[in-house]
């Protein structure tokens, strides 16, 4: 049967190879290695789970060495013989894949939701990997754990010598590449299963069908004037500042927020007509305020959306030392870091229950830590005076809590982390952080959800289960939780193609998406 092979698109897309198997290496990887492996957003990471079984992680980390990263983390339940009051679970980690993925540095992944299930065939989760080598790169993946027969051979590999046990998967498949762009790849997002987003340094931001990875619309984001002299690595030797930093679509689907290079501002699209909707600038005062308007660029480095609480929806944005949160009205609520004068790195809101009105907004910083905010107008505080006698522009956000950090054992930054929000059997919300570091290392911890109801100011929160040692710079981080395997259902070659062939019909008729 036909296999589906990026080639089959249009122009933009290139050097699409036949699908093949994914292979774990446990030495040095090379280059020719074909593998892949399967990750998905946030909201596909809340599976239910018990406290009598075993939950599997799948966490994918790309490097600066251009290594792409594949590992299960198996967190089995506390031993009920424990003699501690309160049990930590035991984890282990295992090598899906381990390969190069492209010829410079990993920028960024994106994980699709799950296919939808079908009786005797298994889930899939779409890879999307992006780099400085324009190329994104994509997979289709196993959602569900590895079988008994991998386990088998994974402990028969560990105990003839292996570092660590490694665990294939024979419905991992390698896609192919799409060559949408001419520049860096800097975002990637699956707004839905059927659409794949991604932003680059040539100042477009590329839509595409996922069904035959055509590319359906390209958004030009304006080229901003040179204004003085560049420098460091902004732009190219006689140039200036240009490209989409990131991009953030409304959960409705049909607005998209953009930040740029060199652009003290914010855009609006409209996705349904892919034109502009508006610009927004940051304003001098706001800038002055987080330090950008003296020694910093001025522009956003990250955008994301919140969820909506009481005073409506909101969105931050993410600088070099600090992030605004602005309402829907496109006006500054407040500064989150306040006297947190270092270095920003990622961020993303927490829910904190299954509404929409209570969230917190988690940033990464240079210290190694993840600290939360608390939004809420009624947790905004206002700094006194300046230091030049003028009242502060904006509030400030409710420290809360934070994880990692020094007294952690964590210094080294924090690059990426991924939230695993799962119910437990109690109704009780936890959850399972993932965070990458630039010292190599990924980290799993348990988050309950009563304890950042509980913190106030830097309470240490969080427990430590396990940590993995890429021997890499990690530069992005993906994970879900996969979901249970169906009874009888075992991976084989024939199980790949015959999905295959279901989703493309399943998909034909996705054009609204």
């Amino acid at each position: 049967m036909a296999k589906r092979k990026v080639q089959h698109a249009t122009e933009p897309v290139a050097n699409g190879a036949p699908a093949k198997k994914a292979k774990a290496e446990q030495p040095a990887p090379k280059p020719k290695t074909a593998s892949s492996s399967t990750s998905q957003q946030q909201h596909v990471s809340t599976s239910p789970s018990t406290s009598t079984t075993t939950t599997t992680i799948q966490i994918i980390a790309g490097s600066y060495d251009r290594i792409l990263h594949g590992i299960t983390c198996a967190i089995e339940p506390p031993s009920s013989s424990s003699k501690t009051s309160t049990p930590k679970p035991a984890v282990s980690f295992a090598d899906t894949f381990l390969f190069t993925a492209h010829t410079s540095a990993i920028r960024c992944l994106a994980l699709s939701p799950p296919s939808a299930p079908v009786p005797g065939q298994s889930q899939k989760v779409m890879l999307a990997t992006g780099a400085t080598d324009e190329r994104v790169n994509v997979y289709n993946l196993s959602a569900h754990p590895p079988s008994a027969s991998s386990r088998s051979a994974a402990a028969l590999l560990s105990s003839a010598g292996a570092p660590r046990p490694i665990l294939e998967n024979s419905s991992n498949r390698e896609l192919g590449t799409l060559l949408h762009h001419a520049s860096t790849v800097t975002q990637l997002a699956f707004p839905t299963r059927g659409k794949l987003l991604s932003s680059s340094e040539d100042s477009t931001v590329a839509v595409t069908r996922t069904r035959d990875w055509s590319l359906l619309s390209s958004i030009k984001s304006p080229v901003p004037k040179l204004v003085g002299r560049p420098s460091g690595d902004t732009a190219a030797h006689g140039a200036g500042p240009r490209g989409v930093n990131s991009f953030a679509v409304h959960p409705s689907l049909k607005l998209m927020i953009s930040v740029g290079k060199g652009e003290r501002c914010m855009r609006l699209w409209n996705l349904v007509t892919g034109k502009k909707a508006g610009v927004l600038n940051f304003g001098r005062e706001v800038l002055d305020a987080i330090g950008e308007g003296r020694v910093g660029m001025g522009e956003g480095r990250r955008v994301v959306w919140g969820g909506a609480g009481e005073e409506g929806e909101e969105f931050a944005v993410a600088f070099d030392r600090d992030v605004v949160v602005f309402g829907m009205d496109s006006r500054p609520r407040c500064r989150v870091m306040g006297g947190e004068r270092t270095k920003v790195h990622e961020i993303e809101y927490v829910k904190l229950g299954q509404g929409e009105e209570e969230s917190l907004l988690a940033v990464s910083t240079e210290d190694g830590r993840v600290l939360f905010f608390s939004t809420r107008k009624g947790d905004l505080t206002e700094e006194e005076e300046e230091k030049d006698g003028k009242k502060a522009v904006l509030p400030n956000a409710k420290l809360v809590a934070q994880l990692g950090g020094k007294e952690a054992g964590v210094t080294s930054r924090i690059k990426d982390f991924k939230f695993l929000a799962v119910d437990g059997q109690d109704g009780e919300r936890f959850w399972y952080v993932v965070t990458g570091s630039s010292d190599g290392k990924l980290r799993v911890w348990k988050l309950e959800a009563k304890d950042l109801a509980a913190a106030e100011g830097k309470k240490q929160v969080g427990t430590l289960l396990g940590a993995y040692d890429t021997q890499n710079r990690i530069t992005c981080v993906e994970a879900f939780v996969m979901i249970a395997r169906p009874e009888g259902l075992e991976d084989s070659e024939d199980e790949f193609e015959d999905e295959v062939e279901a989703e493309d019909a399943a998909e034909s008729g996705d054009e609204s998406d």
